[in-house]
């Protein structure tokens, strides 16, 4: 009996080389994925004149889930973020994960326990996201005051010269601008607006400058040459990613540092912004 004909060579090389592609491919998404978080620096003069400048660490999108971010990893973060010595830790919602491709669910109170160890010399202050809402929101609530973190929904708090804003979770439809714009009014200072996502940017009036967000990932999966096949914001690529400056206002969004869905980043590195607010130049 014959045996089969083998493949012709040039089918066996075409084989190969789409092997060896799937491999690099998986090899640099399982480094993008588990990488340490790359610190993105950004100076801002939005101080009076005379006062000591702020460093602000923001960090966002943490889903604390198997197999990319178990606990332990984010105590690694943490000491990460620690080293960077800021003086605010702003953290942008989607502590907690649902995602049902996780290989392991740790509990509200496990996911939220390493947060515990922050040491910023002011206070660490959170909003929700939409997964915190979807998975439990009332443990995450508990659980961060019980681990010293300050969470905002919809309402500000004041640290010296600045105002920090906590907008609930517009994806979820928590949000709530105007109540959020009145409460950092009524405490004056410098405004900043923390919010899960960057989609309520255009509507910020112009009297707040700064605002900080995440939610997007950067779309998590990536092209090699930028941008990405899904944002998650309405506003498409333009608010989902990095720094945007209009009409006198900046907005930065955060790539994150776990994930959603899948759990594997492409050409979106996991990452913290360091951001230092600084006096404005003296007239």
């Amino acid at each position: 009996m014959r045996s089969a004909n083998p493949l012709p060579r040039r089918i066996r090389l075409i084989l190969m080389l789409i092997v060896l592609i799937a491999v690099a491919v998986l090899a640099k998404a399982w480094h993008d994925t588990m990488a340490p978080p790359i610190v993105q620096r950004q100076q801002l003069p939005l101080l009076p004149p005379g006062e000591a400048p702020i460093r602000i660490a923001l960090l966002a999108d943490i889903h604390v889930a198997g197999p990319d971010m178990p606990p332990s990893r984010l105590e690694t973060i943490v000491a990460q973020v620690n080293a960077l010595k800021p003086d605010l830790v702003l953290i942008a919602g989607d502590m907690v994960s649902d995602k049902r491709t996780a290989t392991h669910h740790y509990s509200t109170a496990q996911a939220i326990a390493p947060l515990a160890a922050l040491q910023p010399t002011i206070a660490t202050v959170a909003v929700p996201g939409n997964h915190d809402h979807w998975r439990d929101m009332a443990g995450v609530r508990s659980a961060l005051q019980q681990n010293g973190v300050i969470l905002l929904e919809n309402a500000a708090t004041r640290f010296g010269p600045l105002t920090i804003g906590g907008l609930d979770d517009d994806f979820t439809g928590q949000a709530d601008l105007p109540a959020t714009v009145q409460a950092m009014a009524a405490l004056g200072g410098v405004p900043i607006m923390l919010s899960h996502s960057p989609d309520p940017f255009p509507d910020l009036p112009p009297s707040i400058r700064l605002m900080l967000a995440g939610h997007t990932h950067c779309g998590q999966i990536g092209y090699p040459w930028g941008g990405s096949p899904a944002t998650m914001s309405r506003y498409g690529d333009l608010y989902a990613c990095g720094l945007v400056r209009e009409q006198g206002r900046t907005l930065i969004t955060s790539a994150g540092m776990g994930t959603s869905v899948l759990p594997i980043r492409l050409f979106t590195r996991p990452e913290i912004w360091l951001i230092d607010i600084t006096p404005a130049p003296g007239k």
